[in-house]
């Protein structure tokens, strides 16, 4: 009868290329009743826009199908039932906007369709335009607004209340009948998991444990392009998703079992216990970088104790990693929403003697990003270049280390 829906986005305008990255579908029978609920992450292949609303991350979207591969499911889940949503303005807008760039056109109107936040005028005369506002007049519990499956709940609940004080038979009976015999293309329907969103304190698997576990181990594992990989993505102190599957991908090509990629990390590991105690001196701060660095590549404080007893026995004869500096004249580059805005950021940088490009070349030496694992083009293409890609945090260190040397 009915299938309620909302969309999270990355932006409000679909002809500013703004994409669909979660979609929920409620379905509700004649008497308000949920029969049915489904709700995925999408990959929109780009920039996820104002991620401090939507809340969901780069490393989330990045493991979602892309809407092509759902939009058979999901044209499954709507044909034949009344398109529900609050504000379905922005949703059908976004709907069509999505199968459109498929070649697709759907039966779908605002004529056609019921739109919560429009019949609260009747309903509710009392109540705001928001969810939230609509919720609480009609004295519905409050909800987690911006996530598509809360806010679909939300707007089924409300259909439900909008039902109850209608009566039978409800006084849009003629879209019920439309929706019903409307022509909808065929599409193939593929088989797809959906994506939802990580629960609070979700962590990942330590990339590690995705590496091949065969004996035995390479007697001289050349993993100078892992290291190089890895002295990058640790620059933030930092492993994103993108890059753990980045350094799992070289280990793979390089022929590195787990075993061999652990001796290289207690390797790096030895490097770095070496530069902090080439003062003869090991600060509180280089201790817990070291701890830091330690855990992130899956090894222990202890091992993080050993390291440095070897460092200090062995001292000079150490090998020493390569210190990574900002330097006058480097060329950063800057991608996604930030706080303070991105020119503010852009403005520090130059006042600092880097110079900003709005492109990422092979020249560029940094890309600043609110989410490390960012699809935009520009982090793409730093991926492409081997340009490293850090969180603005980290990048104010930087900056900071760099003023004060």
């Amino acid at each position: 009868m009915y299938a309620v829906i909302d969309l999270e986005t990355t932006g409000l305008r679909t002809s500013w290329h703004d994409r669909v990255v979660e979609v929920a579908v409620i379905h509700l029978d004649g008497a308000g009743q949920v029969t049915h609920e489904w709700c995925s992450l999408v990959n929109p292949d780009r920039d996820l826009g104002p991620q401090l609303i939507h809340g969901i991350s780069a490393a989330e979207a990045r493991r979602a199908p892309e809407f092509k591969r759902m939009a058979g499911h999901l044209a499954s889940l709507l044909r034949g039932r009344v398109l529900v949503a609050h504000n379905l303005h922005f949703d059908a807008t976004f709907l069509l906007a999505e199968y459109r760039r498929l070649g697709i056109e759907l039966p779908i109107s605002l004529a056609e369709g019921l739109c919560t936040m429009r019949l609260a005028g009747h309903f509710l005369p009392s109540a705001g335009r928001s969810l939230q506002d609509c919720c609480r007049a009609a004295g519905l519990p409050p909800h987690q607004a911006h996530s598509a499956l809360h806010d679909a709940r939300a707007a089924a609940k409300l259909l439900a209340r909008y039902l109850r004080d209608a009566g039978t038979p409800p006084p849009w009976t003629s879209v019920i009948d439309v929706a019903a015999a409307a022509p909808w293309p065929p599409l193939a329907t593929e088989a797809v998991v959906p994506v939802p969103r990580r629960g609070p304190g979700h962590r990942e698997e330590h990339f590690l444990a995705r590496l091949v576990d065969r004996l035995p181990r390479l007697r001289d594992p050349q993993g100078d392009a892992y290291l190089d990989l890895l002295d990058k993505a640790l620059l933030d102190r930092h492993i994103s998703a993108s890059e753990a599957d980045a350094l799992v991908a070289t280990a793979e090509e390089l022929g590195l079992a787990r075993v061999d990629v652990d001796h290289l990390h207690r390797a790096y590991l030895a490097g770095l216990a070496a530069a902090a105690l080439e003062d003869g001196v090991l600060t509180s701060a280089e201790r817990n970088d070291l701890d830091q660095v330690g855990s992130l590549l899956g090894l222990e404080v202890t091992d993080v104790d050993h390291a440095l007893k070897v460092a200090r026995d062995v001292g000079a004869a150490r090998p020493q990693t390569k210190g990574w500096r900002l330097q006058p004249g480097d060329v950063v580059v800057f991608t996604g929403a930030m706080d303070p805005p991105r020119w503010s950021w852009e403005e520090d940088a130059q006042a600092a003697g880097l110079q900003v490009a709005d492109n990422v070349t092979k020249k560029t030496r940094l890309l600043v990003a609110a989410d490390p694992d960012s699809m935009s083009g520009k982090a793409k293409k730093a991926r492409a270049y081997g340009v490293p890609v850090v969180h603005p945090v980290a990048y104010q260190r930087m900056l900071a280390s760099s003023a004060s040397s």
